[in-house]
């Protein structure tokens, strides 16, 4: 039979793979300019995430705060009432990078497109529920799984700083061969992307996002059809949608092929089990039906359409799960105890405030121009994995700098001036006497004093004898910390010569959100 395949809609499908390469050309391109800029201010760089509407109403109930930036969430809301999942299937840079390896597998051979007939699907709409119910008793996890926090904390905490010392491999291969023209080329190129390239926990987030990619060579869009959270949420909104799909009863040959190759099983055919709380409208079936017998009309009127079976014992089973998980998410020393390397950024709420509305997302940690900003892992216990935290042995708070309060999506760090920074706590410094040279050695050694950006300075000199093994004795100047003046900076211990254990360190006692992690507390006489 000769294939009548639908122009139409093969030109729509072009513009929907045009409009992802767009959308996702754009997410790449805020990600790349989340760097200082210059200048003391940066950009709306995390536009994106305000568009997030499962961020957007996670944070608020964990939080029991409107943060007025998810407005834009709402447009997000009434395009997939009106039209359904599009954002899914035309904008979601996840769900782009999703779709385009399950297209290069296919081509491999590795993913053989078949008729799929399980309720994996309803796996997305537990984890969502179980997300819901834990933020209820303000437990936020949905930046765990959330489609945008995902792909960025990936990209800026593994993908680039691989690819950052990938391409410095490639940079000293060129001046090995004695191309230092081109070296110097691509060099500058380089330095202008201002990739960090150290995080601590860069190869665990790798091997997750990679993993998460190399399930779709189970299933096409594996990620999107059984597990994300925010398409689950977006089906649930879509169900009332006006665009519904039409199979020609006259033009149908019964070929099954919309239903193997569509996307997210969905399952076009037959035309009453179709899905639309699981079609993202990548116009697939369409394209490829060999007689033009699918179209997509807009029809105002609502029609019984076939939705996720969900057991209803599995959702009061997901739902106690989500009561029960909450305490044992905060079962952490730092709880009772504030742990010294938890170090917040500066502008960071309380800690309970900030776990409420973190959703991990990776922006103030591509934003930090020292690579200070690392992903915590125990530090904060299992609610606050993946959060900010300052590594004063990888990078210190620069001074003036204010862009990590900047480019928080959800106001967990507060929008600071640089001025307002300057006059922030975010811990104290300690000087260890048996590891400094000064005390130890009885040389001088002054450089944390000269790093020290405060003024007056936090880090003072003061004369000491040293006895030395050989009984001379030495009186050279030795620093000590002025509480009062130190802001925890961490430039001291980044900066200390003493390069294995640093002989000056900084912990977060002191730090100004918080009243109970003091060096000494207020003591109320009765």
């Amino acid at each position: 039979m000769k294939k009548e395949r639908s122009k139409k809609y093969r030109i729509l499908q072009a513009l929907r793979i045009l409009s992802q390469t767009l959308f996702f050309l754009l997410f790449i391109y805020l990600l790349f300019g989340t760097h200082f800029p210059g200048e003391d201010y940066i950009g709306r760089v995390e536009i994106f995430f305000h568009f997030d509407p499962l961020l957007a109403l996670a944070t608020f109930i964990a939080s029991r705060t409107i943060f007025v930036s998810f407005i834009f969430a709402a447009f997000t809301v009434i395009l997939t009432f009106v039209l359904g999942r599009v954002a899914c299937g035309w904008v979601c840079p996840l769900g782009s990078l999703h779709q385009f390896f399950s297209f290069i597998f296919k081509k491999l051979k590795l993913l053989k497109p078949k008729k799929n007939i399980d309720n994996r699907t309803a796996w997305k709409y537990y984890l969502l529920l179980f997300i819901l119910v834990g933020t209820l008793f303000s437990l936020d996890l949905v930046g765990i799984f959330d489609p945008l926090s995902l792909l960025y904390r990936s990209f800026a905490t593994s993908v680039l700083p691989a690819f950052s010392h990938g391409f410095s491999a490639f940079i000293g291969l060129l001046y090995q061969f004695n191309l230092s023209s081109l070296g110097d080329s691509f060099f500058q190129f380089y330095e202008k992307l201002a990739v960090n390239p150290t995080f601590l926990q860069g190869f665990f987030i790798g091997v997750l996002f990679i993993g998460i990619v190399l399930l779709n060579i189970s299933r096409e869009r594996f990620w999107c059809r059984y597990l994300c959270p925010l398409g689950a949420f977006l089906g649930l909104i879509s169900r009332w949608n006006v665009v519904k799909l039409k199979i020609d009863p006259q033009k149908c040959i019964e070929c099954n092929l919309c239903t193997i190759h569509c996307q997210t099983q969905a399952n076009p055919f037959p035309e009453e089990e179709w899905k639309s709380s699981e079609c993202v409208y990548c116009l697939t079936c369409s394209a490829i039906c060999p007689t033009s017998a699918i179209c997509f009309p807009i029809k105002s009127t609502p029609e019984k359409i076939s939705q996720v079976d969900l057991s209803r014992r599995k959702l009061i089973f997901t739902s106690f799960l989500g009561v029960l998980t909450v305490p044992f998410f905060r079962l952490s020393p730092s709880a009772r105890r504030a742990s010294p390397k938890l170090i917040r950024p500066p502008g960071a709420l309380p800690e309970k405030a900030f776990l409420q509305k973190c959703v991990k997302c990776g922006e103030c940690m591509k934003v930090c121009p020292t690579n200070a900003l690392q992903p915590a892992l125990t530090e904060a216990g299992p609610e606050g994995i993946w959060t900010p935290m300052l590594v004063p042995k990888i990078g210190y708070c620069e001074y003036y700098c204010s862009l990590c309060s900047q480019v928080c999506p959800t106001g967990a760090i507060r929008e600071l001036t640089v001025e307002e920074k300057t006059q922030i706590k975010i811990g104290l410094a300690w000087v260890d006497k048996n590891r400094c040279i000064p005390y130890v050695l009885g040389t001088p050694c002054i450089v944390c004093e000269e790093h020290c950006p405060t003024s007056p300075k936090a880090i003072k000199l003061v004369k000491i004898e040293v006895k030395l093994p050989d009984g001379n004795i030495k009186t050279p100047v030795a620093p000590i910390i002025d509480t009062d003046l130190c802001i925890g900076c961490g430039i001291c211990e980044t900066k200390c010569p003493v390069v294995d254990k640093p002989a000056i360190y900084v912990t977060s006692v002191g730090e100004s959100r918080s009243e109970r992690n003091q060096l000494l507390l207020d003591i109320i006489k009765e």
